[in-house]
């Protein structure tokens, strides 16, 4: 049953917000923490949502991992993509079961794995990366979130250019997108949309500009995120915030 703990499952231990643990479930092994280790053959038949006590009695909760979670989690020969960008670029992509998405570059495969996660079952992400070694773990992080059969790893510089024709959206992570926006204008369907993020405002400039051509309804947004501490006669922002982490530039191809 996809509600309950089997051999072979991953499950996200989780004991608090800053304390979460993403395992795969093999019997007869357990999993060491801070707070005692959990003895996975008392994990496997549980429901998700059971909570369960480490050897030294501190609870935590199973939950079964979403997309976030293996964001949040992968194995990192890059820096990753923060969830709050991750939804914006997906929303922004427009993409659904079914779409075509060419998205450059790897880097570890967390962006990758949540496009795939929407693509699927019968879309494809075509992904570009340069770096040999990033590809190995990206594919790494890809099967372990299930969803490497979704995606096409592309050993290759995409400004060299793109394979794919008349793809649904193109997502770029790169250190100069602005020098792909052709090649991405080249592969998009009429109407397809290009997304783009960037650290830096100068990026920015180049790619909007290079994008004021071939492209309409341009803009570029920042997401910042902040939480809330609740507490009954306290309520109040929490005292520290993630700031800025990058620039989400977007367009949807005209015809020149």
């Amino acid at each position: 049953m996809d509600d309950t703990v089997s051999e072979g499952s991953d499950v996200l231990l989780f004991l608090s917000r800053e304390r979460t643990y993403l395992v795969r479930v093999r019997a007869g092994e357990r999993f060491h923490t801070h707070k005692g280790f959990i003895d996975f053959d008392q994990v496997l038949g549980k429901r998700f949502g059971d909570v369960i006590l480490s050897s030294m009695g501190v609870a935590f909760a199973l939950f079964k991992p979403t997309p976030y979670d293996y964001v949040r989690k992968a194995l990192r020969a890059t820096q990753i993509i923060y969830p709050k960008d991750v939804a914006l670029i997906v929303a922004y992509s427009g993409i659904g079961p079914g779409s075509r998405v060419v998205e450059a570059g790897t880097g570890s495969g967390a962006l990758t794995s949540a496009l795939a996660s929407f693509v699927q079952p019968n879309g494809r992400v075509y992904s570009y990366e340069v770096r040999k070694e990033f590809c190995e773990q990206a594919a790494k992080n890809l099967a372990r979130a299930g969803v490497d059969e979704y995606v096409v790893l592309r050993n290759a510089d995409i400004s060299q250019g793109i394979s794919e024709p008349a793809v649904d959206a193109v997502v770029l992570d790169l250190a100069t997108p602005w020098l792909v926006v052709k090649e991405a204008h080249g592969a998009l369907k009429g109407g397809g949309h290009l997304v783009s993020f960037s650290p830096t405002i100068e990026q920015v400039v180049k790619t909007v500009g290079a994008m004021s051509v071939g492209f309409a309804d341009v803009e570029t947004v920042e997401c910042l995120v902040r939480r809330m501490k609740i507490k009954a006669g306290s309520t109040r922002p929490e005292g520290v915030m993630r700031g800025h982490t990058g620039y989400i530039s977007y367009g949807r191809k005209i015809f020149r």
